[in-house]
């Protein structure tokens, strides 16, 4: 394969994986396009690349800048701009962790610790199923939440050693007799 086709196939890859990590799609090919990239790349460069206008690649730059995945790199003599990814794929999964905790389980959080308290109502029985869902839904977020922070402050080989044993343990054994 060509390093042109394995490019396109890498950087089409990395957006569908993106779309199921919660990032557009188009973000994650940017992310893919300057993760694989030698050198910093200018938003020139990401347009002429990915076919995409001039708004949507500094759109997602900046967004990738703020999810922490991508950074400015400044060329001596240079006004242009230029870009690059974080390189080290642990960050860049707790960069993207980080932030999904911040979109999604910091905002149910807060939503359920408003919805707590609530008023009688004409129907007890509403009530009371509501308060009981609603504690069920609060108890999940809370684990949801302490496990993501138990693996954003847990060291990448402890974490990654556990995980292949905890693997280890419940993938089917082979038969020895087959």
């Amino acid at each position: 394969m060509k390093i042109d086709e394995a490019r396109k196939r890498l950087i089409e890859a990395w957006g569908i994986l993106g779309s199921s990590w919660g990032i557009n799609r188009t973000m994650a090919q940017v992310h893919a396009l300057l993760l694989i990239a030698a050198e910093p790349l200018s938003a020139d460069v990401v347009m002429d690349e990915l076919n995409i206008s001039r708004g949507n690649a500094n759109m997602n730059i900046r967004a990738l800048i703020d999810w922490g995945l991508a950074y400015k790199h400044h060329k001596a003599g240079e006004r242009r701009e230029y870009f690059t990814a974080e390189k080290d794929m642990w960050k860049v999964a707790t960069s993207i962790i980080r932030e999904r905790q911040k979109r999604e389980i910091a905002p149910i959080l807060e939503i359920l610790k408003e919805v707590k308290d609530i008023d009688v109502c004409e129907n007890e029985k509403d009530r009371l199923a509501f308060i009981e869902a609603a504690e069920r839904l609060n108890h999940v977020a809370n684990q949801a939440n302490a496990f993501v922070e138990f693996m954003l402050k847990t060291e990448k080989s402890w974490i990654t050693q556990n995980l292949f044993r905890l693997f280890k343990e419940y993938l089917p054994k082979e038969d020895k007799n087959s």
